[in-house]
């Protein structure tokens, strides 16, 4: 199954962003900052049943948890996402206060719908 992850139109060019793809068998969320091997890079996954609801708490812009998902936002806006692999695996991912607001600005205009 192809997986193509896209940005959100906020990041700009920079290299440093929330990445997601949507499959059939869920979403999911990498972090671009990430410079290791791409095969091996961690992914969160969220059931495509509980994307809107993560939408939902990106837009809040507060800490919350939906399904395996916990997102913890800091007062300086940064984010840890700490969440199942594809693999049943913990894992988790830390976001810059502008990385955060630019997915946030990106979910607000529809960038990161179900597709």
């Amino acid at each position: 199954m192809s997986t193509r992850f896209y940005k959100s139109s906020y990041s700009g060019a920079n290299n440093s962003c929330v990445e997601v793809a949507h499959r059939s068998d869920g979403v999911l969320i990498q972090d671009s900052k990430y410079t290791g091997n791409r095969s091996s890079q961690p992914r969160i996954r969220v059931a495509r049943s509980e994307w809107p609801s993560v939408l939902d708490l990106a837009v809040s812009r507060r800490s919350g948890r939906v399904g395996d998902l916990t997102v913890d936002v800091a007062s300086d806006g940064s984010s840890i996402l700490t969440g199942p692999s594809e693999a049943g695996d913990k894992v988790t991912l830390h976001y810059t206060p502008t990385e955060w607001d630019a997915f946030a600005k990106g979910v607000v205009d529809g960038e990161f719908d179900l597709r």
